[in-house]
């Protein structure tokens, strides 16, 4: 493996994809039954061990994520993605992703900026923003870098908080299995994903309580929450291999823990080392 050329993708954890194609109600509106807290959390991240890894022998990294706002104000996500991957013949590579994006709460405008670094040099950035006027209108986005363009994504899709609404309201319903169209500013900010997304059976609060315990995940113990898998593939391509799938334990209030990241050639895992409840302001 040319660790040159081995790219982590930026995780929103708020880009969890769930299908509502078609389905207004889950359209974000102020108000909505599903409340996701403010809160910011930290991972420690490693090499999967469970399952065989191609040319990859080591991962060492750290992964901040901050999630703000309301169906009202908007809503922030900030993730921070450091890590050291060590490849069989025992040479290095340190990649260090950051992203933000903001929302807003109806989801008809959403802004989004990432850059990535290859040690300290920066080599590649994104930003621009998106517009649409009804949850199932074609997108229209600017790109402002890394070249200016003028994009239009065909709807419907959805934007990372209304993925992570979306998800939470398909579990509440009993779905085990949901498809849809993902836009998040991946790529050159021409990236559309189609996902699929198995939900697993509710694990009830205060059951299956994780042996790492950290400093105010007492919070999470009066919870349900949900295992959950999601494939994410090329809009652009035809093929039955995903880009990358995210694994992870969701409780009701939007907090993850348990993740897997699966890079195909390889995995990464974080686990959950430090959670900040932040005020939460909703909507008057």
């Amino acid at each position: 493996m040319n660790l040159k050329k081995t790219i982590l993708k930026p995780v929103l954890l708020g880009t969890l994809a769930i299908c509502a194609c078609g389905d207004p109600s889950f359209a974000l509106a102020p108000g909505s039954a599903t409340n996701l807290v403010p809160h910011r959390a930290v991972y420690e991240m490693t090499l999967d061990q469970s399952r065989p890894a191609t040319g990859v022998s080591g991962v060492r990294g750290r992964m901040v994520f901050e999630f703000a706002g309301s169906g009202c104000d908007g809503f922030t996500m900030n993730m921070r993605l450091v890590t050291r991957i060590v490849g069989e013949t025992g040479r290095s590579s340190t990649t260090d992703l950051r992203s933000s994006t903001w929302e807003e709460g109806r989801g008809k405008r959403f802004r989004f900026n990432s850059s990535q670094y290859r040690g300290e040099k920066l080599e590649e950035t994104t930003s621009g923003d998106a517009e649409r006027e009804a949850a199932e209108s074609d997108v229209d986005v600017h790109v402002n870098a890394p070249k200016p363009k003028e994009i239009k994504v065909s709807g419907p899709v959805l934007f990372p908080t209304q993925h992570s609404i979306a998800i939470l309201e398909a579990a509440k319903r009993g779905k085990s299995i949901l498809q849809a169209r993902v836009y998040d500013g991946s790529g050159k900010g021409d990236k559309v994903y189609s996902t699929t997304a198995f939900i697993g059976k509710p694990v009830k609060p205060g059951a299956k309580q994780p042996e790492n315990r950290v400093k105010n995940d007492e919070a999470l113990e009066k919870l349900s929450s949900w295992p959950v898998s999601i494939s994410y593939f090329d809009s652009e391509e035809d093929g039955e291999t995903p880009v990358y799938q995210l694994g992870f334990r969701f409780y009701e209030n939007g907090i993850s823990r348990d993740l897997v990241i699966d890079y195909g050639d390889f995995a990464i895992k974080g686990n959950l080392s430090s959670l900040e409840l932040m005020p939460s302001h909703g909507c008057e």
